[in-house]
């Protein structure tokens, strides 16, 4: 059964209003200032640091040579353009930093590919070293688990197993992932 998309609000404002309310106003800036929806931020932030803003992931180093930063897991691929913004490696420690970023960082993947879930997939799966079928793939698994964070899947999904990978997402339509 599905939430309505006032309950759907409801649960959003609920996550929002737990938090400090300089951190309700970082999701919020953000998302006004590059036009990304606030639930799809956090959603995205769950995914990559379960909003840990310390979160460091270095799983990967080996095999590409960068590194995740943050509470929206900023790759340091992008560190040397913003340092032209006069933002630091350090300074990704930083919640609003970190989420200003994020939200800068999709927005940009909207506009290269439209508000779609690959668009949302890019996000984390930039697709240098995959190509074809499996940069596809890569993306599509990432957007489901960002789709299934989205509060109403959250409220929609308690007690239950989360839908497998080969479920299709829903059309973008049914979510509105920016303006």
């Amino acid at each position: 059964m599905r939430l309505p998309l006032h309950f759907a609000g409801l649960a959003a404002l609920a996550v929002l209003a737990t938090a400090p309310t300089w951190a309700r106003a970082c999701w919020e800036e953000a998302a006004q200032r590059y036009g990304v929806s606030v639930d799809l931020l956090h959603a995205v932030a769950r995914v990559e640091s379960n909003l840990n803003p310390r979160a460091v992931n270095r799983s990967h180093l080996q095999r590409t040579g960068s590194y995740d930063i943050g509470l929206m897991q900023i790759n340091s691929g992008h560190l040397r353009t913003l340092s032209r913004h006069g933002i630091k490696e350090a300074d990704l420690f930083d919640p609003c930093t970190n989420i200003r970023v994020g939200a800068w960082l999709l927005a940009d993947s909207f506009s290269r590919r439209g508000a779609t879930w690959d668009a949302v997939g890019a996000y984390n799966a930039a697709c240098s070293r995959l190509k074809g079928k499996d940069c596809v793939e890569a993306r599509a698994q990432y957007a489901r688990r960002v789709y299934r964070q989205l509060p109403a899947q959250r409220s929609a999904q308690l007690g239950k197993h989360l839908v497998s990978t080969a479920t299709t997402i829903p059309a973008l339509m049914s979510v509105r992932v920016s303006p």
